[in-house]
């Protein structure tokens, strides 16, 4: 195999990944370069494979948590997972138990129900959201 046919795959990765920008195909064009570069060295075919799998493999395993950690961090929340920390009130009074409980957040009612399923929450309340699970939010009271 020629080595350019490796340097043209490494070219098309690289260009996917601009077009894509989802962290895929990076990897793989780092090792189609390593293994251009065996194959320009004089390096047999069954060696620019392997050399292929394995620096692709390495990238891919130890590079992208790094990157994605680096990359992501500025990330905006969208939508339910935006939720996660604000403040409501209850509507409603959660009860886990009877499985009622509503509160207004963010101008919109929402199904509620405690984090801590022994804990009743009176209507009034302000309360924090921990978690969203389906279409309900998982909430705790608020300190006073």
């Amino acid at each position: 195999m020629e080595p350019i046919y490796w340097l043209i795959a490494a070219g098309v990765l690289l260009i996917l990944e601009i077009l894509t920008l989802g962290l895929t195909t990076i990897w793989f064009a780092g090792g189609a370069f390593i293994a251009f570069l065996a194959g320009f060295f004089g390096a047999p075919l069954w060696v620019q494979i392997v050399l292929f799998l394995a620096v692709s493999a390495v990238l891919l395993i130890f590079t992208r948590p790094i990157a994605e950690k680096y990359l992501n961090s500025s990330r905006t929340k969208t939508n339910a997972e935006g939720l996660v920390g604000k403040q409501g009130k209850v509507l409603e009074e959660i009860d886990n138990f009877n499985q009622t409980g509503k509160i207004m957040l963010n101008g919109m009612e929402w199904m509620a129900r405690s984090a801590d399923a022994s804990v009743s929450i009176p209507v009034d309340t302000k309360v924090e959201v921990k978690e969203i699970r389906g279409a309900h939010v998982l909430v705790t009271p608020c300190e006073p």
